[in-house]
């Protein structure tokens, strides 16, 4: 059973009672470090809020699904791109729009499911697709036709036409998690924060909310065991905070924050180990268009030439990363060269003279990260330079996460917000976000630009890298013109995991918990 916490303190209050009581009281003593090495304790950077593949919030989350919930494919470890069969005995392209599938005979779900079969992974593939689901992720099968089902454990997945993206970032992401439609149907279509019919090679056990996760190994998986009997994941938002519970000894693995990366790599801890991953993840500042005083689009602009972007971006990560040219980072198809507006706080005086802009006051919201924080003071000190008073609120994940969600009462408050996205390797992955249809769902700009649909829609189906870079980098400047946008950085990727742990990464640095291994 897994168990959760109800109580009269909200998670406000939860984050300022473990600043309080610091970096100890953030961990459990019964789950302190395993001496025989059967436990992993590594940090996610949010807490769990929803277990549904077609509905996940977060990245960690993600992490969390692909170790309970057999995806068809998932991403390899290593350097380069690339991914392994989970779900399936084989898999095939057979030409530009069929997927043959073949499943392993073995995978069961819990909670008495039965077995996987190919109509769960009609069922599942064809759930996030159904736009009548309002899956964000709908945009991974966009050229999906159907899923047909051939026998028990055989299938075939038809496109409509031919999709780019599709072994870069839909087969090898949560979004093939299959699930059972049985137990699906049976919880009224949508799974919460506790998981049903689990299938992977771990299964969830405890959930602690704003304390931990818990997964055991699955003891039905037929197949390669995890290398862990448990792995416990400690929620932390502040990289700092975690870095210290690492030097605890409470911790076996934690991204670090960039600008701890030279200080760490210089002087690591006791028994760890630090090294740099490029990231694809960016971070930029977000303008609320439908919100005054933004409504105005030389008031946007305004900020776009007020924001020193390389101040930003040195005070945040010590200089440990670079500025960000767009939202696509380079190496992809898509990578711009430069920025359309730079800093020229002589054109944002200008620009707010002309609209009769004087004492105007906004709100920057932002994630209770001390990173995003120092990024929040330099541009309140930039805006303050050209007249414009900004007050920084800061929120802890469970509340960031839905501030301009269409379902919530803030969207129509929110002013600007310094965002942070995770990326898969595909262009598609950046900018699927800020399409017309995820305006209150992801897009909390409220960019509302057609052309730029049109062109995620060609972008996905073409196949010639030199004609998508095109598409990309013109979809980058209209998100830039439209003043909705200050790109500010891809950040870098920094590890520190113990020497006791050989961790299984992607590329960039994200963790594949169920191919984590002792050393």
């Amino acid at each position: 059973m897994i168990r959760t916490m109800k109580n009269g303190v909200s998670r406000r209050g939860v984050l300022t009672a473990a600043g309080a009581v610091g970096v100890a009281g953030l961990f459990d003593p019964r789950i302190a470090w395993s001496q025989d090495g059967s436990v992993l304790r590594v940090r996610a950077y949010s807490d769990t809020q929803v277990l549904d593949p077609a509905f996940r919030l977060s990245a960690p989350e993600g992490d969390i699904m692909r170790a309970i919930y057999a995806g068809l494919v998932t991403n390899a470890p290593g350097d380069v791109w690339t991914w392994k069969a989970v779900a399936v005995e084989s898999i095939e392209q057979l030409d530009d729009l069929t997927i043959a599938f073949k499943l392993r005979d073995k995978i069961g779900f819990t909670d008495g499911f039965g077995q996987m079969t190919a109509d769960d992974v009609k069922f599942t593939i064809e759930r996030i697709a159904d736009p009548a689901n309002e899956s964000p992720y709908a945009g991974d099968w966009a050229a999906l036709q159907e899923v047909e089902v051939k026998d028990q454990l055989s299938g075939l997945i038809h496109l409509k036409e031919p999709f780019a993206p599709l072994w870069n970032s839909t087969l090898p992401t949560p979004t093939s998690c299959i699930l059972s439609r049985k137990a699906v149907e049976a919880a009224g279509g949508k799974i919460g924060s506790e998981p049903i019919a689990q299938s992977g090679q771990y299964i969830l056990t405890e959930w602690v909310p704003k304390q931990r996760t818990v997964l055991k190994r699955n003891p039905d998986w037929a197949y390669e065991p995890g290398g862990f009997e448990e792995i416990h994941i400690i929620p932390i938002e502040d990289p700092a905070t975690a870095e210290l519970g690492f030097e605890a000894g409470d911790l076996d693995y934690t991204w670090t924050a960039v600008s701890s990366i030279k200080r760490l790599k210089e002087s690591p801890p006791a028994g760890g180990v630090v090294i740099e991953k490029p990231s694809l993840a960016y971070v930029w500042m977000g303008i609320n268009q439908d919100v005054p005083p933004f409504d105005n689009l030389n008031i946007r602009r305004a900020v776009q030439y007020a924001v020193d972007r390389e101040a930003v971006v040195d005070a945040a990560y010590f200089g440990a990363a670079d500025t960000a040219t767009g939202i696509i980072a380079p190496g992809l198809p898509g990578h711009r060269d430069a920025n359309l507006y730079n800093y020229d706080p002589d054109k944002a005086r200008d620009l707010l003279a002309q609209e009769g802009a004087t004492n105007l006051s906004v709100t920057l919201d932002i994630l209770n990260q001390s990173e995003r924080l120092t990024a929040a003071q330099v541009v309140q000190a930039n805006l303050a330079d050209v007249g414009i008073q900004c007050e920084i609120k800061q929120n802890d994940s469970g509340t960031f996460w839905t501030l301009g969600s269409k379902d919530g009462d803030y969207w129509n408050k929110l002013q600007l917000v310094i965002g942070r996205f995770s990326m898969e390797p595909d262009p598609s992955w950046a900018t699927a976000w800020f399409v017309p249809d995820q305006i209150g769902v992801w897009n909390w700009e409220r960019f509302n630009s057609p052309e730029f649909a049109e062109l995620h829609a060609q972008g996905v189906t073409e196949t010639d890298p030199a004609k998508r870079d095109v598409i990309y980098k013109k979809m980058q400047d209209l998100m830039e013109e439209s003043g909705d946008y200050v790109f500010l950085t891809h950040e870098v990727t920094g590890i520190l995991y113990r020497d006791t742990v050989v961790p299984a990464l992607k590329p960039n640095g994200e963790p594949l918990l169920g191919d984590f291994k002792p050393a």
